[in-house]
């Protein structure tokens, strides 16, 4: 029904221009968004973490915890890259107005009915929450095959298959399938690594090639294609074996496998000759992440070193959250006719989300200020989110620069 509407209101709605501008590009009200719902929903759990607010009756917190990074965070700045991207693939118009809208609405009620379990029936939160993925598919499916543009139908099966998992973990939320929230929620996460890994080894490489060439260099990135398939499937093995083969020796070999992959296709991209260009180098840190944390998930499962929970850390708060960063703080910059430069506040962000990172990485070592640990890397993290909306608050809501 809202994409019916959406058309009609295209020629009748009257928007004041900073609206008009807002809602140009999905990229504007959904990193904005994000970066907030980074902070709120993260205070949210430190709070019922620490004991200062109570969880809702019946509600998992941790799987609640990891619903909102994943479908309230990582999926609404997935939804601002690609229905802004999907006009240079597509060559198609770039979606603005009022479908983006009425996405962001959808968007802002999940937000709101997940924050306010207590007071409504569970299945009017899975409802008002299925809303914002289901329509994120509906427009991106129109780009993708109204382009034919099928290099990027396996993102939109990914788009699908996370919308479904959301389904999936209300499912076990009103207990439909007992259990499915805590499967939903594994692998809405692996699915989003799944599109870290993909888009990423196009964008990575391909921004690093450029600004390489504009410098001089003859050595450039370089992709192996049976690596990057072998990097992509090993991705979705681990996913599956974590869920539904868990404390087995095949996680441990799996995970280590895909590290392996991952670390030879991230090390062909020339990363450490991006160092002079933060905008490009966070990128790259952000992806070293992916081997890391499957190397941590590898030696986990075989009983060593460390934790599940430390591994699973390095691979959202570091991989997922570390290249959240990078695209929010360099798209912008290049849709709105800006220098592809970072400021140093920008610089102090990054440097704080990974110091943050690697505190959260380590806290289970130190059982004894475990939760201090666990607190500083959460305040690190708010705050990194903090001083992006600072930077670009301006950048995501003024009109584009003239070329």
């Amino acid at each position: 029904m809202l994409i019916c509407v959406a058309p009609m209101l295209r020629t009748s709605l009257l928007m004041p221009p900073e609206l008009k501008t807002v809602l140009s590009y999905t990229f504007r009200p959904f990193f904005l968004g994000a970066a907030l719902w980074a902070i709120l929903a993260i205070v949210r759990w430190m709070l019922a973490l620490n004991g200062s607010i109570a969880s809702p009756s019946g509600i998992n917190a941790v799987n609640w915890h990891g619903h909102e990074m994943i479908v309230g965070f990582a999926l609404a700045v997935i939804a601002g890259f690609v229905l802004s991207a999907v006009a240079t693939w597509t060559g198609r118009p770039a979606v603005s107005g009022p479908a983006v809208a009425w996405l962001v609405i959808t968007w802002l009620l999940g937000r709101w009915v997940m924050l306010a379990l207590v007071e409504l029936p569970l299945w009017l939160v899975a409802l008002a929450d299925m809303l914002f993925p289901v329509l994120l598919c509906v427009l991106f499916g129109r780009e993708v095959f109204g382009a034919r543009n099928k290099r990027n139908y396996k993102v939109f099966w990914i788009a699908i298959s996370l919308a479904a998992l959301n389904l999936i973990y209300h499912l076990g939320v009103t207990g439909v399938i007992d259990g499915a929230d805590y499967i939903a929620v594994y692998l809405l996460i692996h699915g989003v690594l799944l599109l870290v890994a993909l888009i990423g080894g196009r964008v990575v490489p391909s921004f690093t090639a450029n600004w390489l060439r504009g410098q001089g260099a003859s050595k450039l990135p370089r992709n192996h294609q049976i690596i990057d398939r072998v990097a992509i499937t090993l991705t979705v093995l681990v996913g599956l074996s974590v869920v539904f083969l868990p404390g087995r020796v095949t996680i441990g070999v799996l995970a280590l496998s895909a590290a392996a992959f991952h670390a030879v296709r991230v090390a062909q991209w020339c990363g450490l000759r991006t160092i002079s260009n933060p905008l490009l180098f966070v990128m790259h840190v952000a992806y070293w992440w992916l081997p890391i944390g499957y190397a941590m998930m590898g030696v986990a499962s075989l009983g060593w070193a460390f934790t599940p929970t430390a591994a699973l850390h390095a691979l959202t708060m570091g991989g997922i959250g570390g290249m959240i960063m990078a695209m929010m703080t360099r798209v912008p910059l290049g849709h709105t006719g800006r220098a592809l430069h970072a400021s140093r506040l920008t610089v102090t962000a990054y440097v704080i989300l990974m110091v943050s990172v690697v505190i959260r990485v380590l806290s289970p070592w130190n059982a004894g200020h475990y939760l201090q640990m666990i607190n500083a890397a959460a305040a690190g993290w708010c705050l990194a989110f903090a001083i992006f909306l600072w930077v670009y608050w301006p950048v995501l809501t003024k009109p584009a620069l003239e070329r």
